[in-house]
C-alpha cells in the first residue's frame, strides 16, 4: 500500500507499483473505440503508461497534453493513457484537446488494472479511482521506471519517465 496526499490529506493505494526490473502484469483495457486490447496488443513496443484518476481534471489533461507532445521524440514506443474515465469521455477528451499520439485505455469492462498494479486509491474522496502513476515497460514488457507521484494534485516527472523510455528504445 503506497501512501500519498490529496492537497495535503493522506490517503491510500490498494498496494505498490510494480518492482523495477520484474516483468509487468498484464492486462485487458477497453479503447475509446470499445474494443478491448491486451497489453500484448503492444508486444515489441516501450510502453510509457501514464496512469492517472480522471482526465476531467487540469493536471490527468495536463499529463496527456505532456505526454501527446513529447510521443513523437519516443519512436517506436507508445504512450497509454489509463483512467477509470469511460471511454466516450476520453475520446471527447482527445478530440478537444487535439491529443493523437497518445491511446487512452478505460478501466471500463475490466478493474483488475488497479488492484495489479497497485494503483486503485482505496481511502477519501478519490477512493475507487487510480492514483497518478507512471510505468515504462520495455519492448518485452519489463518494468523500466516507475514513479507513483506523491501528491495528486502534482504533475509526474515527465523528463525522468522519457528518458527511461529512450533508454529503453
Amino acid at each position: 500500500m503506497a501512501t500519498i496526499t490529496l492537497k495535503g490529506s493522506t490517503i491510500h493505494t490498494s498496494g505498490s507499483l510494480p518492482a523495477v526490473g520484474s516483468s509487468a502484469p498484464g492486462f485487458k483495457l477497453t479503447r475509446d473505440s470499445l474494443a478491448d486490447v491486451a497489453l500484448s496488443d503492444f508486444a515489441g513496443k516501450v510502453k510509457v503508461l501514464n496512469i492517472v484518476p480522471s482526465l476531467d481534471t487540469g493536471v490527468c489533461a495536463a499529463s496527456a497534453r505532456a505526454f501527446n507532445k513529447a510521443a513523437d521524440s519516443l519512436g517506436d514506443a507508445v504512450v497509454l493513457t489509463i483512467s477509470r474515465d469511460l471511454p466516450f469521455a476520453q475520446k471527447r477528451f482527445c478530440e478537444a484537446e487535439g491529443i493523437k499520439a497518445v491511446v487512452t485505455l478505460s478501466e471500463l469492462r475490466n478493474r483488475k488494472f488497479g488492484a495489479d498494479y497497485g494503483v486503485e486509491i482505496v481511502d477519501g474522496p478519490m477512493a475507487g479511482l487510480l492514483s497518478r502513476a507512471v510505468v515504462v515497460l520495455d519492448r518485452t514488457d519489463k518494468v523500466v521506471y516507475v514513479e507513483q507521484v506523491p501528491e495528486i494534485g502534482h504533475e509526474p516527472d515527465y523528463a525522468s519517465a522519457l528518458a527511461a523510455a529512450k533508454k529503453a528504445l
